[in-house]
């Protein structure tokens, strides 16, 4: 046989090949063999491996939905400080493990044996936003529609890092070990997430923006409208006014306070706060913060006031600053050891409520949060004050860290190349030459 008529034979067999789906053999490396349709058998994540070790971007196999899972191609990730915890060793979890927990991206693939009803809501194509909180739907408190107080997801993922079969969905490309998922392990190049925890995203919302309804505004709105039933013509104060913080200034006016009080220690985010609804402002490190607040409301205090920071301090002062009946709202996540105080007394005697909120209900809440997006009642646009490639992550935590980011930061997550073991590679070509010369 001439080399020509070889060559000719060949490329018909790689031509042959490009229109299978894929190669019935899974590459080793990636085994159990599971690709994307049309596209790669492995993926990048960013993995957090112990305290004071920078994030590294390792090759990780496909991961492979079950039945009720959506494979969802990340397209971006907000920077949180719930993650910056993690990493800082703050919040005990399992580890090595991908953090990112406020993803956008597009659906697909599902789960085998995932209900129609799921696949036809969340068809192969859809853009999709996903929250922080993946309720299981089944259990006491999912029932009771309290999803955001989930048993399955605080006792697999945020005990374990797993999802609700007990198993990680995340594994090395190179050895197989399991890697733990923070929420969706959302910091990787595709993500598996329960279809609980998804809404439909529409075209009129991008991608990058949009990552933070799922948590950011996604934890703002379940304090607000479940925490505080917040009622138009409250007066709020928001202690902290980062991305979080931030986002429920937006909540409390789109819901009608009459007063809206953002508190920080930097005139810069304090500026910011501004654009974003704020009525006045005030920096605790130049002046009294409750004093401040209670001139601001006749020497009362406010309707509600919410703590964004998870700090002692701003604990204390968030519970003063409420009127007699008011209620605190403490969604800032502190560090292990961190304890706040309290006037026992006063709480007692004038009806003072403390009530902790970890996020809203996504289910119920999540397509709403989307709806106020799209209708320009929250400003998406204006919260978000950074955007960083994929390989800029360690960066923007340690930005986040040192109090550089004003808002919040998103990472955008750009798609991996085809995969080089499909179906180009050197090993690929030597078979299908060896096959065509015998």
């Amino acid at each position: 046989m001439s080399i020509a008529s070889a060559s000719r034979r060949i490329l018909r067999r790689i031509g042959g090949a490009l229109r299978r789906p894929f190669s019935s053999e899974p590459d080793p490396a990636s085994s159990p063999g599971y690709h994307v349709a049309g596209g790669p058998s492995f993926m990048r994540g960013a993995v957090f491996w112990e305290p004071g070790r920078p994030l590294t971007l390792e090759d990780f196999r496909m991961p492979r939905p079950k039945a009720g899972e959506l494979l969802i191609k990340t397209k971006a990730c907000g920077v949180c400080h719930s993650d910056l915890h993690v990493l800082k060793g703050e919040l005990p979890f399992s580890s090595p493990c991908v953090v990112g927990h406020e993803i956008t991206g597009e659906v697909v693939d599902h789960g085998t044996h995932t209900p129609a009803e799921i696949i036809n809501r969340f068809p192969v194509g859809s853009h999709v936003v996903g929250a922080f909180i993946m309720p299981c739907g089944n259990c006491f408190y999912c029932v009771k529609g309290q999803e955001d107080l989930c048993e399955s997801f605080f006792a697999y993922n945020r005990a374990k890092g797993t999802l609700y079969d007990g198993q990680t969905r995340l594994f090395l490309r190179s050895n197989g070990k399991p890697v733990y998922m923070y929420s969706m392990g959302g910091l990787a190049e595709y993500c598996v997430v329960p279809a609980n925890a998804l809404a439909v995203l529409p075209n009129s919302l991008p991608y990058t923006e949009s990552a933070i309804l799922g948590c950011a505004v996604f934890t703002a709105y379940g304090a607000l409208r479940h925490a505080a039933e917040m009622r138009a013509g409250d007066s709020v104060a928001v202690i902290g006014v980062g991305g979080v913080g931030s986002s429920c200034l937006q909540i409390a006016k789109a819901f009608g306070a009459s007063e809206v009080i953002a508190v920080d220690v930097l005139d810069e985010k304090l500026q910011n706060a501004r654009t974003l609804g704020a009525t006045h402002t005030v920096n605790a490190a130049k002046e009294d913060a409750v004093e401040k607040i209670k001139e601001i409301t006749d020497g009362r205090g406010v309707d509600v006031a919410v703590e964004a920071l998870g700090k002692a301090l701003t604990f204390s002062q968030c519970a003063k600053s409420v009127r007699d009946g008011g209620k605190a709202v403490m969604i800032g996540l502190a560090a292990a050891n961190i304890m706040g105080e309290v006037d026992i007394t006063r709480l007692v005697r004038r009806q003072v409520k403390i009530i902790g909120s970890y996020g809203a209900r996504a289910r119920q809440d999540l397509p709403q949060i989307v709806k106020l997006a799209e209708s320009g009642a929250f400003n998406l646009k204006n919260t978000i004050s950074r955007k960083c490639k994929f390989e800029e992550a360690n960066s923007a935590y340690e930005d986040l860290d040192r109090g550089k980011i004003v808002g919040r930061a998103v990472v955008e997550i750009m798609s991996i190349k085809p995969s080089p073991n499909y179906p180009f590679n050197k090993k690929f070509i030597w078979n299908l030459y060896q096959q065509t010369m015998n």
